[in-house]
Formats: structure tokens, C-alpha cells, sequence
């Protein structure tokens, strides 16, 4: 017999002219012998969306349909609603007031599970209407990951392990449906949520009272919302990811790494898992690598037409070395993957040297460097030249033996492609030499170094142009690519739903190419320094990492922080290139003036960083008093932009400070005239001298000075670290302004309580 609701829902659904009539009534005999509802039937035929029979149903039921998330819900009413209750009738609690209890669902003609919450709970079900995706996203925001899990596997009595496990199935499926709390359906929805949001690592990290599970999501930690109670299985969980991959369980003194495989609807995963003990239990880090990876193209790298025309003519040299540098994470593998997608073809012998092999390439022979039976790059470089290859592909230049067989490789007519890990390309150069390496086999052998690092992508869903942007910033990007001031137009991310709260979704590349010209190779055979080389490279036609990055900035795809977190400053250098000024041959005799420079500079070209020196007032730095004096001026809590360099003193010379060109960005979180109290993503030592850029109003210029670090303190939660620092040599005038603008925003709280 058909019920009245369906005959409802279904005259409405052709009111609405989703269905026919003939189809009603076919759908409607359909159902007639069956215990199925109309809704659902709809739904696993994939007749109508979800959508849409709810809106049909809030017409015909008089109920509210509501989107979850645009509504917040309070933990106190969370509290009331077990977790075990909400989960098993896929409900959210949302209100409680009046011993009326507002709640969604999808099903509102279930009877049973209002009686169930009219009885258990004492309270009247007051239904609204949303779709069951939603509502069981919103169980996982509230309640935290696999809460239901969680809280049963909480409450069962204690279980032999061994009957939990299985160890016979070499690839676990994420998505097997089971109603059974188990560690095994635990640790899938852990995993299925990680690839879900498209993480690429999973960290799991005991403390002494709780456990911290989080995602890396675009080159971000973000903390996954799981329940406290995860801490007391976290032994099980552990156990249960070490069987998938191999791994002893009863080795929890010493680190181990293994592999493991698992799929889901769309395609297998594959797992690098690494373990270390800790005081607290083992904490694992899980890398995930989609098997099935589809390949980039040159064209979706993230390069400018300029670049991708070099970079086409680079990969099809017919021999030479290409190195591609930037520290991890930066995208290197993916480059050179694309690279070798490029000109993969059947007349053609490429063979990889890889640790790991990340991606399986069709017509690629691809090598696995296990240096725990002594098959490192130099050994499976030797035994590659020997299989007749055409390209060949070096994961890393870790040594001098690697570099001098690739070198010696390219030069008897092979390409070379391999990676560096140094700051930009031009330095790429000098570690070649301080390697070993003489200066005129890397100027004969190598044709280009590409120097790369990867940025967020502004989220497309909440993208907005930015009012009011940092004066300092608009002049930077403006005299960088030529533009003028008002031009300029910056965009961020305001945050959402899509893109995870974070105004970000996916990273591009930015690139700096140094091509080797009859200039370049002239000053590498003179053992000339980096900073030298670039300013060649950039009279040449270099376009540096920052500003290919200020280009993506005013492209509208990421935001200045961005740039200014991952590059250097390298105004004077585009300078040179701006005014057209030519570099005087003096310059490449070694003079003693220029041997003195250089070995000033062997500090800074071993730790890669790009600086800046300048003369400074000793006392300054040895004041202590200007602590002290920080605690006299009214403080406020506010979030400005700051930016911060490291500064270090020269030890031959006490007058003189060293400050590096890389420049973070970050807010403070209170300030007075004394002092300031900022974020920082990295931890930095009591007594570090810092120099700042605090930004009081968009439209004027920084105050400058120089601060000292007096005290760190870490937040565990959000890894982060709140850094405070007194100012140094903070001029009278910036002094009286910050101090003014200090005691007028304390006044404009007052007035608005």
C-alpha cells in the first residue's frame, strides 16, 4: 500500500516539474509492495538529487530547509546529545530550549528515532531539513573525526588485538561500508578524511594529555578535530598502520619507515610511513602518493610564457645537465616529472634514479636508490650509463662522486637532469664548486639552473581585491615589474567552506632561470660569488623568484605574504638592471679588497642566505635599560602587519650588523611603545636581534627598527610561537606616534563598552 506521504511528495515533485505525471505514477507502483520510501528511492536510483526532494518535502511538510553551514551550534548543546545517539540516527542537534530539542535530518518521516529522543532524552523533536552529506560533515566538524568510532571503541571491553587485525589483505579499502567499531574502521576514516581534504601527510604526535592528529594541506599543518578520547587507542592505531605496512609491533624503541597500499572509490594510495619514539609513544608521519597520478604539463607548472618557451628549449638540448634547486617541498620532482612528460617518447632511453620513486611513468625505466645494500645515486648512476640511456634522470646531487659522474655523463653527450638544495639558482653554482667540483666542468657541462618554490592559489570561491593594501608592499611590487603605484591591485582569500577557513586552495610554482651565457661561464671560471653572478644573470634578462612571485600577485592567483615568506629582497640587484648600469670589469680581477670581501662572505654562501651589512651604534645592541623601559608604556591588544629579518652582529666588528634579506611576515597580537608581542611560524632564541616593520595605518609608510627577542613561548595547538621583543633604537618621532596610537585605540574600546 502506497502512503499518503509518498503520494505527497510525489504530486509535489510534478508540481515542480521535476517529474511527469506518467513517471509519478510509475514510481509510485513501484514502491506499492516495497518498504522503501519514495525519497529514498529517488535517491538510490539517482533519479533526483537530494536537494531536490528535500525542497519538495519542506513544501509539503511545512519544515525548514537549512544550510549547516552557515549556523553554528554550542557545546553545551552538544553535550546534552550523545555522540553515539546523533551518529546512529544521522541527526545534528542544533538548539535546546524550552525542553525542545531543534534538530536536522534528511529522514524527517522516521517516527522511531523522535519516540527514541522523545523517551531517552526527555525532549520534544523539533524537526528542520537538510541533506544527509551535510548533516554528516557537520557530526565530524562538532563532534570531531570518527567520533562515533571513537566512542565505541572507548566503551567496549578490552579486546585481544589479534582479532581486531588482518594481516592477510595486502591493500585496505577506505571506503568499505561496516557498522562495526573497530581500530581497523578507525584508522580508514582517518585516512579517508586526510585524502578528502587532499593532504598530502598525516602526522600523529602523542603529548602527556592528549594526542594531535594533523593534515598537511597546501604546505599547511592543519589540526584534524578528532575526540580526546583517541588518546587512549592511540597504541592501537599505531599497531593497526604498522601491520598495513610491515612494520614490527613490538618495536617501539627504534624509528622505522615501510610502505603500504590502499584504495579507494576514485584510485589506490600509496603510503610511506615513518616512525620515531618519543617520551610520550611513537609519533608517525604518513606520506600519501596517489599511484595513478596524473602527470603536469609544462603549461600547468605555473610558468609564464617567457619562462615555458626557455624551459621547452632547455628539455630538448640534445645533452648538458639541468638542475633544478630549492629546498624541500618545493616542487622539484614534480618539475622534473613534467619535464620528462615533455619529451618521453619511443625513440628515446630515460632512465630515473629516484628516493622515492613518487610517480610510475609508462615507458620510463625507473630505479629505486636503496643505499642500505650500497645502490646509492653514484653506484646506480655508474650501472645506468652502462644500459645505453639517452636521458637520465638523478633524483639528487647529494656528493661529490654523484656530481662529478653526472658532469662527466653530460659531457659525453647524455642529458642530465637532477636536483640541489639551495636557496636560489646562482647559489646552485657555488655549491657545485665547494662540493669539489672544478669551476670548468661545471661552466662546459651545465646549461641552466631553475630555482623554484611553491605558493598558495588564492581560493577562487571567496576570492576579493584587497581595499586598502600595505603602501610599502605596492611600492615594492610596483618598482619590481615597472608598474606605477596606483596600478597595482592585490587580492586575497576572505576564507570558506570550500577552501577550508584558510582562503587557499592548491599551490603553483614560482621560478627564477639562470641560463649559463659566454658572461656567466667567464665568472664561474674566476670562482666569482653568487650575489656577482646574479647580477649578471639579471642584466642578462633574469626574472628572480620574487618578482615572478609579485607577477602572480598582481595576477590575482596569491597574496604578497606569500612572496615574502618564501623569497628574498632583491631590490638592489633589479636596480642594476632598472638604470642600466654595467658591472666594471675591475670587479673580476681578484684584487685584495675582493679576496677580503670573499672571505667576509664564506659564512653567509655556507648557510645560502642572501644579506644585507650596515653600520650600526654598538651601544644600541648592548643597551640593557630598554627593557625595562618597555613595561611604562600602555599596551594594546591588536592585529597589525609586521614584518621581521633576522639580524646578527659581525664578529670582527661590533659596529657593524649583518641582516639577512629574508623577510617574514606575520601580525602582532599586542603592542605599546616599548615593545611588542607578534606570531611567528618559527622559533626563534631569547636575545635574537630582529628588525622590524610594523605597519600602524595602510596608507603610511612602516616604522623601522631594531628589536630584541626577551621571550618565546610555544602554542602547542596551533604551532606557532608568540614572540615578544623590545625595541632597540626606535627613533623619538616613531616612539610618540606608536605611544599615540597605542592609548587611542584603547580609548575607542572604552567607548564601546
Amino acid at each position: 500500500m502506497i502512503k499518503q506521504s509518498d503520494k505527497d511528495l510525489a504530486a509535489e515533485l510534478v508540481k515542480r516539474g521535476h517529474l511527469t505525471q506518467a513517471v509519478s505514477d510509475q514510481l509510485l507502483s513501484g514502491i506499492e509492495n516495497s518498504s522503501k520510501s519514495l525519497k529514498d528511492h529517488l535517491i538510490e536510483n539517482n533519479t533526483l538529487s537530494e536537494r531536490v526532494i528535500l525542497e519538495a518535502l519542506s513544501a509539503t511538510l511545512n519544515l525548514e530547509l537549512i544550510d549547516l553551514k552557515k549556523i553554528s551550534v554550542q557545546k553545551a548543546v552538544l553535550d546534552k546529545i550523545p555522540v553515539r545517539f546523533a551518529w546512529y540516527f544521522k541527526f545534528l542537534p542544533i538548539n535546546i530550549s524550552d525542553k525542545k530539542l531543534t534538530l536536522a535530518t534528511s529522514s524527517p518521516l522516521n517516527i522511531k528515532f523522535q519516540d527514541e529522543i522523545r523517551v531517552h532524552l526527555g525532549l520534544e523533536p523539533k524537526i528542520v531539513l537538510a541533506p544527509e552529506s551535510d548533516i554528516l560533515d557537520a557530526l565530524n566538524k562538532y563532534y570531531g573525526l570518527a567520533a562515533d568510532t571513537v566512542d565505541k571503541l572507548s566503551k567496549e571491553a578490552e579486546k585481544d588485538e589479534s582479532s581486531v587485525f588482518k594481516t592477510d589483505v595486502w591493500i585496505e579499502d577506505l571506503e568499505k561500508q561496516t557498522d562495526d567499531a573497530t581500530i581497523g574502521k578507525l584508522v580508514n576514516q582517518i585516512l579517508l578524511e586526510a585524502y578528502k581534504q587532499r593532504a598530502t601527510d598525516i602526522h600523529i604526535e602523542p603529548y602527556r594529555e592528549k594526542v594531535r592528529i594533523r593534515y598537511r594541506i597546501d604546505g599547511v599543518l592543519i589540526d584534524a578535530n578528532i575526540p580526546p578520547a583517541v588518546k587512549e587507542l592511540l597504541p592501537s592505531v599505531i599497531s593497526r598502520i604498522k601491520i598495513m605496512a610491515n612494520l614490527s609491533i613490538v618495536e617501539r624503541r627504534l624509528p622505522q619507515d615501510g610502505a603500504a597500499v590502499v584504495k579507494t572509490k576514485e584510485q589506490d594510495l600509496d603510503m610511506r610511513i615513518s616512525t620515531i619514539p618519543t617520551p610520550r609513544g611513537e609519533s608517525m608521519v604518513i606520506r600519501i602518493l596517489p599511484v595513478n597520478v596524473r602527470l603536469l604539463s609544462l603549461e600547468r607548472l605555473g610558468l609564464d610564457q617567457k619562462h615555458l618557451k626557455t624551459f621547452r628549449e632547455l628539455v630538448k638540448r640534445p645533452n648538458g645537465i639541468i638542475l633544478v634547486t630549492g629546498p624541500t617541498g618545493s616542487g622539484k620532482t614534480t618539475t622534473l616529472y613534467a619535464c620528462l612528460n615533455e619529451i618521453n617518447s619511443p625513440d628515446r632511453k630515460i632512465i630515473t634514479l629516484e628516493d622515492p620513486i613518487e610517480c610510475e611513468m609508462e615507458g620510463i625505466t625507473q630505479i629505486q636508490v636503496n643505499p642500505k645494500v650500497n645502490m646509492d645515486f653514484a653506484a646506480g648512476l655508474r650501472s645506468t650509463l652502462r644500459h645505453d640511456p639517452d636521458i637520465i634522470m638523478v633524483g639528487e646531487i647529494r656528493d661529490l662522486e654523484t656530481a662529478e659522474i653526472a658532469i662527466r655523463t653530460a659531457l659525453t653527450g647524455h642529458v642530465v637532469f637532477s636536483t640541489l638544495h639551495t636557496n636560489d639558482a646562482a647559489s646552485g653554482i657555488t655549491r657545485l664548486i665547494e662540493m669539489g667540483l672544478e669551476p670548468f666542468l661545471v661552466a662546459s657541462s651545465v646549461e641552466a639552473f631553475v630555482a623554484q618554490r611553491l605558493v598558495r592559489i588564492i581560493c577562487p570561491k571567496c576570492k576579493e581585491e584587497v581595499s586598502t593594501p600595505l603602501l610599502e608592499i605596492r611600492e615594492e611590487i610596483a618598482k619590481s615589474l615597472s608598474m606605477k603605484v596606483k596600478d597595482v591591485k592585490i587580492f586575497t582569500g576572505r576564507g570558506c567552506d570550500y577552501c577550508n577557513k584558510t582562503g587557499f586552495r592548491g599551490r603553483t610554482a614560482i621560478y627564477e632561470m639562470l641560463l649559463i651565457s659566454d658572461n656567466i661561464r667567464a665568472a664561474i671560471l674566476d670562482k666569482q660569488r653568487a650575489s656577482f653572478i646574479k647580477k649578471l644573470a639579471i642584466q642578462n634578462g633574469m626574472k628572480t623568484l620574487r618578482q615572478d612571485g609579485w607577477q602572480k600577485v598582481i595576477d590575482g592567483i596569491t597574496t604578497p605574504s606569500e612572496v615574502v615568506n618564501i623569497t628574498m629582497k632583491d631590490e638592489e640587484l633589479i636596480s642594476l638592471k632598472k638604470q642600466g648600469i654595467e658591472i666594471p670589469k675591475e670587479e673580476t680581477q681578484k684584487s685584495a679588497e675582493n679576496k677580503r670581501a670573499e672571505k667576509q662572505s664564506s659564512e653567509n654562501k655556507k648557510e645560502n642566505v642572501s644579506v644585507k651589512v650596515r653600520e650600526i651604534d654598538p651601544h644600541i645592541l648592548s643597551s640593557k635599560d630598554t627593557h625595562q623601559d618597555a613595561r611604562t608604556y600602555p599596551r594594546v591588544n591588536v592585529s597589525l602587519p609586521l614584518r621581521y629579518s633576522v639580524v646578527r652582529q659581525d664578529k670582527d666588528n661590533p659596529g657593524k650588523i649583518i641582516t639577512e634579506n629574508v623577510e617574514h611576515s606575520s601580525i602582532t597580537k599586542n603592542i605599546s611603545a616599548g615593545g611588542v608581542r607578534f606570531v611567528s611560524g618559527y622559533a626563534l632564541r631569547a636575545e635574537t636581534i630582529l628588525e622590524l616593520r610594523i605597519q600602524l595605518h595602510d596608507d603610511e609608510r612602516s616604522i623601522d627598527c631594531l628589536a630584541r627577542v626577551c621571550r618565546v613561548e610555544e602554542d602547542s595547538m596551533s604551532a606557532m610561537f608568540s614572540v615578544v621583543a623590545y625595541y632597540l633604537d626606535l627613533s623619538s618621532a616613531s616612539r610618540v606616534k606608536l605611544d599615540n596610537f597605542v592609548k587611542a585605540k584603547i580609548k575607542e574600546k572604552e567607548q564601546k563598552q
